[in-house]
């Protein structure tokens, strides 16, 4: 008979991959699950998941490891775009085991204190935008 000098290891624990994994909502609220580019090619990644509901949320986050550090247990951000994602969680990603950490989602805005300063700027940016394009269309049918 055979004997095991080990098992086998849990996905993250190695230290191998390429992302840190900050997690934000526990997989098991979600259905199905859909990663999206966020810092563009081999940037950093958001998982969002779909709940039973059909509502999408952010399950975690997936640094590249050549864009934050670990120190002391927590997650230290190296780049301008680690950075924001880490400053808008709503607490610090602590760590739980190899490249895992884990943290709490940002804090839900109430109705009445919307819209927030940064929708108003994004709505009198799109507002801009769609009037340059309304203009450059005018100024092709008068030639």
């Amino acid at each position: 008979m055979m004997t095991r000098t080990h098992s086998r290891a849990k996905p993250g624990l190695r230290g191998r991959g390429k992302f840190f994994h900050v997690e934000v909502r526990r997989p098991q609220n979600f259905v199905s699950f859909r990663v999206q580019n966020v810092g563009g090619e081999g940037g950093i990644d958001r998982v969002a998941g779909r709940r039973a509901t059909g509502s999408w949320d952010t399950q975690k986050w997936l640094i590249p490891k050549d864009q934050a550090h670990v120190e002391g247990g927590r997650l230290m951000p190296d780049t301008a775009g680690a950075r924001q994602v880490l400053d808008e969680l709503g607490s610090a990603a602590v760590h739980v085991a190899g490249d895992r950490f884990r943290a709490k989602p940002r804090r839900n805005i109430p109705e009445s204190e919307k819209p927030t300063p940064a929708m108003r700027r994004a709505q009198r940016r799109n507002i801009r935008k769609a009037q340059a394009v309304r203009k450059r269309k005018m100024r092709g049918k008068r030639r």
